[in-house]
């Protein structure tokens, strides 16, 4: 990473210590939390260390499978080109300011026990060894609240998903906010809580992991129709709790033959200003933005756009958010 990349991430790292204390008792799902991106098939905040000697997951289809099988150098280097979201470790964006993590989870064939992340492909970083460095980097930052989202969950065992809660449970074991409360800024302060786990396996749920966060996406490479879409979303209302709004671009194989010279980082920089320009525009709270997602978080002033959000609802914002924590009380569902 050149150095005037690597700056940018010296940006905000304790910002949530120094919020106005208006906004201190309002809860977390009505401010305006930057997050590195997750979709269903495309983004994910661990995609930076992606193995390029690893096979393409098995859930992808058949025929780019096939085409790993046959040619796999060059389908495993493409893979890598388009599935690359992010630039630096979790510590890095958490420095950025990024507070809401994407996690996608999976076993690979000839892991062993480990467990590793999936964006297409494999990463070569374990769960394991970037859950203790987001540890470390909150016991360093103890007025930091972070939002971790373990999904997808490639090819794992009933009893990985059990040692998994088991791991997480342990480590971060009294900075946890459990799903039963209504989180707040000085509430987690109060309890020493730092850690809000999003488990998305609803066959094993657990009283102490919140459930499955819902997330607005578009599915379209064009940030045109991205934009179409969040505003329809928003029309329609917003979920009661924690949520997230990605900007996230995503590409499809059709679009990946049709664009041989491009790739994920310069489809998302040519449509970053349209996006971000519409990000500025919105404002937190019950009828607003939550969690904020966009790719190459560390290219761009999106970070701090996003936590400048919650200014807005300075003046008046306690009566009026706190009022309405009674209302978007989280359920296990």
């Amino acid at each position: 990473m050149e150095d005037t990349e690597r700056a940018q991430f010296e940006g905000n790292p304790d910002w949530m210590s120094r919020l106005p204390e208006e906004l201190l008792d309002v809860p977390l799902w009505n401010l305006a939390l930057p997050g590195s991106c997750r979709t269903t098939g495309s983004h994910d905040s661990m995609s930076f260390c992606l193995d390029v000697s690893s096979p393409v997951l098995r859930s992808q289809s058949c025929l780019l499978r096939l085409t790993d099988w046959l040619l796999p150098c060059c389908t495993r280097r493409c893979v890598y080109r388009w599935a690359t979201t992010q630039q630096s470790v979790l510590i890095y964006q958490c420095d950025l300011g990024i507070r809401f993590l994407d996690l996608r989870i999976a076993r690979k064939p000839t892991g062993g026990s480990k467990l590793f992340f999936a964006h297409g492909i494999y990463t070569v970083m374990t769960v394991k060894e970037a859950l203790y460095e987001l540890a470390g980097w909150l016991d360093a930052h103890p007025k930091e609240i972070v939002i971790v989202s373990c999904s997808h969950f490639e090819s794992l065992s009933d009893e990985d998903h059990a040692n998994l809660m088991k791991f997480i449970l342990l480590l971060f074991s009294g900075k946890l906010c459990l799903p039963q409360e209504t989180p707040t800024v000085r509430s987690c302060w109060s309890k020493g809580q730092q850690v809000i786990v999003f488990y998305d396996n609803q066959e094993m749920p657990h009283p102490k992991l919140w459930s499955r966060i819902p997330y607005w996406y578009a599915d379209s490479p064009d940030p045109k129709k991205v934009i179409a879409y969040l505003e329809e979303r928003q029309h329609q209302g917003r979920p009661a709790g924690f949520y997230v709004t990605g900007l996230n671009l995503t590409e499809d194989i059709p679009y990946v033959f049709l664009h041989p010279f491009q790739n994920m980082r310069k489809l998302t920089l040519s449509s970053l200003s349209l996006l971000l320009r519409w990000a500025g525009e919105q404002l937190p709270g019950p009828k607003g933005v939550n969690v904020m997602c966009c790719d190459f978080v560390g290219m761009s002033e999106f970070c701090s756009l996003v936590i400048k959000l919650n200014y807005k609802l300075v003046g008046g914002a306690r009566g009026r958010l706190a009022a309405s924590s009674s209302e978007a009380k989280i359920s296990a569902n």
